[in-house]
């Protein structure tokens, strides 16, 4: 999640699919709509997309796993991505925007990771949830079991600053920062300026891991079509995001990881019509 956009947090849900699949069958959720999103594009081959798994009926786990598109990664770090990917003339799908139902549907695909490229900018959700009374997006995605927020600004003054100040309103409304991971993503080579650097320096003993990510032009534009282009720096890079993800996780729940909860079954009666559900529909 980022507060603002140009954060690079979808080359950073990416680069972070790429890590965690050397340890586990790992999927994006891609929570954008389709014309507002790098995925499809981005996707080595095309599945059947979200599209074709009906928002108000049970979805069985071979139509989950069809409706995913391959990004390849170099040798077995290949990942799955769930995204729309219609033609750009189609009507806009209306994507369920409960974390919980994005959950169900990785838990009723099987992966063992799942990773959340989220749309909502995250220090304007907690606010204004705050003012209106009720749960913000960014605290329902952070209390989903056995979750790492992972926390994206731009390496820039601009970026840290908008940075801050989402730590800060984390804090104040007691998310989870003592499990959150900061990526701080720069598309300039050398050190990062005296300002960004202080900003990772204060930052480290408030939350678990601050992680510096050269996100370079081609990475960008081409990212994770081109298997090739994750070897080097960017798979450096891919492994220290995961690592640092891993770790945050196991400090908070164990190593191994507990098993994450079956959603539980809900009559089908009470199926909201806005979500995704399992086959044996499952509550978000």
């Amino acid at each position: 999640m980022a507060s603002v956009g140009g954060s690079g947090r979808s080359t950073v849900a990416g680069l972070l699919g790429c890590g965690l699949a050397e340890v586990g069958s790992t999927v994006v959720l891609d929570t954008a709509t389709r014309l507002a999103s790098p995925w499809p594009g981005w996707a080595s081959e095309p599945g059947a997309g979200l599209a074709s798994i009906p928002p108000t009926k049970p979805a069985s786990r071979r139509r989950i796993q069809a409706a995913t598109s391959l990004c390849r990664g170099p040798s077995d770090r290949s990942w799955q991505v769930l995204t729309d990917h219609q033609d750009w003339g189609a009507a806009p799908l209306v994507l369920p925007p409960d974390p919980g139902a994005w959950y169900q549907l990785a838990a009723a695909g099987g992966w063992q990771a799942a990773i959340a490229d989220t749309t909502h900018a995250a220090a304007h959700d907690v606010v204004a949830a705050r003012h209106a009374g009720r749960t913000s997006l960014t605290a329902a995605w952070c209390s989903l079991p056995v979750s790492v927020p992972v926390l994206c600004a731009a390496a820039t003054g601009h970026g840290v600053q908008a940075l801050q100040t989402a730590v800060r309103i984390a804090a104040a409304e007691g998310l989870p920062l003592q499990y959150t991971v900061v990526v701080l993503v720069s598309l300039a080579e050398g050190r990062p300026t005296a300002t960004v650097r202080a900003a990772a320096t204060m930052l480290q003993s408030h939350v678990s891991a601050v992680v510096t990510v050269l996100a370079d032009v081609g990475l960008r534009s081409q990212a994770f079509a081109a298997s090739d282009r994750l070897r080097g720096a960017p798979l450096e890079t891919a492994d220290r995001l995961a690592q640092a993800v891993l770790a945050s996780a196991h400090r908070q729940w164990g190593d191994p990881l507990p098993p994450a909860p079956v959603p539980a079954v809900l009559p089908a009666d009470q199926v909201p019509p806005t979500h995704v559900y399992a086959e044996g529909v499952h509550r978000p």
